[in-house]
């Protein structure tokens, strides 16, 4: 019990303000590093269900996003279930066909910030926060993605319905994750990294700003890099009622006080 004290609180400590520069690349080493970019394993975009290729203009994307949250607070007042259930679905589309496409190859740096994918930099917490504002949550995306990966989780849900795992391996945490979420998105905090977990016919993968390939990406977790933790913090989003009905009420999400 201590030591999963002690690793919650490097967690609060650090979040995503510890990460590391990648391995300098040296003559020593270019071939493994060109091996592990050539061997990543292939995700196949219809088989995830998803589109991978940016489309649209990304301006008129957040404007179409504002426009339907209208829609979607119009029927929660006449039928809250029918209303829930179609925003959660409308939320899981829109961040993964609409509004990340236009995120994946965004440079990652531990400073970055920026508000426009492909222009400037983003650092974790940024792409996490950014992607979600875009997507119509109301939040501060600097509050957010400047606070420790377990106060990200709780900006989103309440603590106790958190699930915070810790010193397991990948088949024990694939596992516990199967057991207690279905199909969906869900946000990640690490050691000192944070991202998307997507839920998809029971494989994890990763949808992040890598520190490890230097640009967003969405990955396998069990081969990732960057997926290594002692700890691992997961917050529901689009199986989460209460976050789906804040979208739909725009009602805003604060980061807790401790």
């Amino acid at each position: 019990m201590k030591r999963i004290i002690l690793v919650i609180g490097v967690l609060l400590m650090f979040g995503c303000k510890s990460e590391s520069k990648k391995d300098v690349i040296t003559t020593e080493n270019i071939d493994v590093y060109l091996s592990s970019k050539l061997t990543k394993p292939y995700i196949d975009s219809l088989k995830l269900g998803v589109n991978f290729t940016p489309k649209g203009n990304y301006t008129s994307i957040i404007s179409e996003i504002n426009a339907d949250r209208n829609y979607f607070n119009s029927l929660y007042r006449i039928n809250a279930a029918k209303a829930s259930d179609s925003a959660s679905k409308y939320i899981y589309s829109k961040l993964l066909n609409d509004i990340v496409p236009h995120w994946y190859g965004t440079t990652w740096d531990f400073n970055g910030h920026t508000d426009n994918p492909n222009n400037g930099e983003i650092a974790c917490g940024y792409f996490v926060s950014t992607t979600l504002k875009h997507l119509g949550f109301n939040l501060n995306r600097y509050k957010m993605a400047q606070a420790a990966g377990l106060d990200e989780a709780k900006l989103l849900q309440p603590k106790s319905d958190l699930k915070i795992y810790s010193n397991l391996s990948f088949i024990e945490l694939k596992k516990r994750i199967n057991s207690a979420y279905s199909d969906g998105i869900y946000f990640v905090g690490l050691d000192n990294h944070v991202g998307y977990i997507i839920l998809k016919d029971k494989i994890l993968y990763f949808l992040h700003s890598s520190y490890c390939d230097d640009e967003v990406v969405i990955e396998l977790a069990e081969t990732s890099p960057c997926f290594r933790s002692n700890i691992y913090v997961f917050a529901e989003i689009t199986t989460n009622n209460d976050l789906v009905k804040k979208w739909i009420n725009n009602e805003r999400l604060e980061v807790p006080n401790h």
